[in-house]
């Protein structure tokens, strides 16, 4: 389902839509207009339920990189949108960039030496955190960026963690689908309290992340 809305769309207005469970998007990077959308089937990461294989795991495990959380918040936006097609045009752009700056849109980096090897943002609402996009330009990049963020989430007490769409690169990690009024149910649920993607600090080493997904999965 999609509209277009009918005001100006602002920061404010954008966590409003999140609290709704919509989300904006545009046609294309140099598109002026944006439109809501709210998926019939929502892609959601059930934290508890986060697939490593045994190929992920051994990469977690390498100590050739390094992880952080809100380092490059616009790097990682620039890195999302570095592909042929895509949505993430100005407008969602300055948008996000400023409900980092509130505190509410965070991303998570993971850098291989000084090149930023892989990230993903998202905006946190209650206890949810609604995933927007992720990248990679480095080998399993992606993949780390989650781990990290899904062990991260746990610990910070989230509840939801919402993909917006389901990919096969997603589900190949344990997301799954459900209807949207089951969506809505959950969100409502987590915008019933407060988590803080700041509360805790990030994993001391991709061994750490690896041994607690393993043990709730």
């Amino acid at each position: 389902m999609t509209s277009t809305p009918s005001q100006p769309v602002t920061a404010d207005l954008l966590l409003q839509a999140y609290c709704a469970g919509v989300f904006p998007m545009a046609e294309h990077r140099n598109d002026p207009e944006l439109f809501w959308v709210e998926p019939r089937m929502r892609g959601i990461f059930p934290l508890d339920e986060f697939h490593i294989s045994r190929s992920l795991a051994k990469r977690l495990r390498q100590d050739d990189y390094t992880v952080t959380l809100n380092r490059d918040f616009g790097a990682v936006l620039d890195g999302c949108a570095d592909r042929q097609e895509t949505w993430i045009s100005t407008e969602i752009r300055t948008l996000y960039t400023e409900l980092n700056a509130m505190g509410f849109a965070h991303s998570l980096e993971v850098w291989m030496g000084d090149q930023l090897a892989g990230g993903v943002y998202g905006v946190c609402v209650g206890r949810a955190f609604c995933g927007e996009s992720m990248f990679s330009t480095r080998r399993d990049g992606s993949k780390i960026a989650l781990a990290w963020l899904v062990d991260l989430l746990s610990r910070c007490g989230f509840v939801l963690f919402d993909t917006q769409f389901l990919t096969p690169h997603l589900a190949s990690l344990g997301a799954v689908e459900i209807p949207r009024d089951t969506y809505r149910a959950k969100l409502k649920q987590a915008l019933q309290g407060e988590a803080d993607i700041q509360s805790q600090p990030l994993a001391a080493s991709g061994q750490d992340v690896v041994q607690r997904i393993t043990q709730t999965s």
